[in-house]
């Protein structure tokens, strides 16, 4: 079983679409994981069912016993995070503003304070139109540890890749290069980048690609919308071949693009001319990992 995850430096560049598009192609033999936690959204492309879900515990955060509490105040003084207010007569703990370092539990005197496990966000298991299954989660609102429930969504997508002898699991990571990425990179054998013919497009493809040679993983590179800037995807593709970059595929601009994901579904649903494009793609990753 080999992991490929598709990346990109920066928002904007397709990195969801063509993740989408690899996963029709793929069909049975690969299961998904869509480690974008913060801003989920390859479910909606592939029709996910949300079949089975499960609460992600990630942190602490502190709970104020009201009937314990003296109302001292040492608890909201000695907090960093200004997370414990004194609001209509009670100390109450904000919980986006609440870091779980304990500190007020460890101060209060009438022990009124004690630290609980918090829910983070929700990982969801689902059956998907190209007749394989998703793993996918959502972070919640203001909730931090994104890293761990991507490690926790990447690891539950490899035990169903193993159990159920699929050849590949195909990960759609996070935009950047922060934790995320980081945790979606661990363990991965293979790389898609996808970039696109600009200025920022190129300066984050060069930052994404210096936290790729840490992980010492073979990486590829997708143009998208080439044909939009050529004189930037020429730079783009001077910085591939001095970085020993594999070119995937030059992808040309195309409404269609837009008109697919308008519709909730992937440009290779479409006959259409980048169709054959990406197809050719996905043969050329197959070759390059196998």
């Amino acid at each position: 079983m080999k992991e490929i995850v598709v990346l990109s430096g920066k928002g904007g560049t397709g990195k969801t679409s063509i993740s989408a598009s690899l996963a029709i192609l793929a069909q049975q033999e690969a299961i998904i994981a869509d480690c974008d936690v913060d801003a989920a959204n390859l479910h909606i492309l592939l029709e996910a069912n949300f079949d089975e879900s499960k609460i992600f515990y990630s942190g602490e955060l502190a709970e104020i016993d009201q009937e314990l509490c003296t109302k001292c105040g040492l608890c909201s003084e000695v907090c960093q995070f200004d997370a414990i207010p004194f609001h209509n007569g009670e100390y109450k703990v904000k919980m986006l503003s609440c870091e779980g370092c304990a500190y007020c539990e460890k101060v209060c005197p009438s022990e009124a304070i004690n630290m609980h496990k918090r829910k983070s966000g929700e990982l969801y298991i689902s059956e998907i139109k190209s007749n394989t299954k998703m793993v996918h989660a959502k972070l919640d609102i203001g909730a931090d540890n994104s890293g761990k429930l991507v490690a926790e969504v990447k690891n539950r997508a490899k035990e169903i890749a193993k159990k159920e002898n699929k050849k590949y699991v195909i990960v759609d990571g996070s935009p950047g290069i922060g934790c995320p990425v980081v945790s979606s990179l661990s363990g991965a054998n293979y790389v898609v980048l996808v970039t696109e013919p600009t200025v920022s497009g190129l300066h984050d493809l060069e930052r994404l690609h210096a936290v790729i040679k840490r992980f010492r993983t073979r990486s590829s590179c997708i143009i998208n919308k080439y044909d939009i800037n050529e004189d930037m995807s020429q730079k783009i593709e001077r910085f591939l071949e001095s970085e020993d970059i594999t070119l995937l595929s030059k992808v040309p601009y195309d409404v269609n693009f837009a008109k697919a994901m308008s519709e909730a579904k992937t440009v290779v649903e479409y006959e259409i001319p980048i169709k054959q494009t990406i197809i050719d793609t996905w043969e050329k990753i197959k070759s390059e990992i196998n």
